[in-house]
């Protein structure tokens, strides 16, 4: 039989990024389900921080090269890999120069998050589907982690989704309850657009006005699970709302054979529907 292929997209992992809730299951997660049988790819932006000589980034000129539309602008997509210490992973980093070369991740030295975030969001949810597409690598299961990639589930349940290599797959979002949108503006109706989509489309990420990541994620999803302990009532209540196969958070101790159980769970309704 072959090997089931799981993506994992997210906005930070150990040993690149600071310690936190995503990045701790972004780390340990991909290695696990690689360890019990499943094929693995990885993808993160390459922000500033990340000291490429340290962790042995280079460049793979084969995936390099495309340009990626935000708001009407032409940006050069880069793509960096590393092999994962201490485990036989590696892990392809989106890069560009406009988005990723400042030396911090989300904020600005006054701790202030940057104006450009959402379009830094925008590059790299459509940087990551293109990249995926030149892999030629058909996932079963695209796993998102963090707000960051919170446009991915729109992405393909609809511009792509009569596209070959995602055809088959489940789309499964981790819900934390870090939050970046109070800074983002309507502007994200025109900057998320993409191929054929119309701000229609989009309505489920605006809430009276508001940008609501979370809920326009949960809208297109086939799976969600809960990444945090503690979440705000109006994320308690997406939660409540969606009506897909869901995780709950589960404890430190449980959650990798937990979420293996909920992928091989996906993966055996998909079949049954086949």
């Amino acid at each position: 039989m072959d090997k089931k292929r799981v993506l994992i997209v997210t906005q930070e992992m150990e040993p690149y990024t600071a310690l936190s809730e995503i990045s701790t299951i972004a780390r340990k997660l991909p290695q696990y389900v690689q360890e019990k049988g499943m094929e693995i790819r990885v993808l993160m932006p390459r922000f500033g921080t990340i000291n490429e000589r340290r962790h042995r980034l280079h460049e793979v000129v084969r995936l390099s090269g495309m340009n990626i539309i935000v708001d009407d602008d032409d940006y050069p997509l880069i793509i960096k890999v590393a092999s994962l210490p201490g485990a036989r992973m590696q892990v392809y980093f989106l890069d560009n120069e406009d988005f990723f070369k400042r030396k911090s991740v989300f904020d600005d030295d006054q701790g202030k998050p940057f104006e450009d975030n959402q379009d830094r969001m925008v590059f790299f949810c459509k940087g990551v589907i293109e990249t995926v597409k030149k892999f030629g690598w058909a996932p079963d299961i695209v796993h998102c982690h963090g707000w960051m990639t919170s446009l991915i589930p729109l992405y393909l349940k609809t511009a792509y989704k009569t596209e070959p290599i995602f055809k088959n797959s489940k789309v499964v979002y981790s819900l934390y309850s870090t939050e970046m949108e109070s800074q983002f503006t309507e502007d994200l109706m025109t900057k998320a657009s993409i191929n054929n989509l119309e701000p229609e489309d989009l309505k489920a990420y605006f809430n009276d006005g508001k940008v609501t990541l979370h809920q326009g994620a949960a809208k297109y999803i086939d799976g969600l699970i809960v990444g945090s302990e503690t979440l705000s009532d109006d994320d308690s209540k997406i939660v409540e709302s969606v009506e897909v196969p869901k995780l709950e958070h589960q404890a430190p101790e449980a959650y990798l054979a937990s979420y293996l159980e909920y992928f091989q769970s996906l993966l055996e309704e998909e079949e049954v529907e086949s």
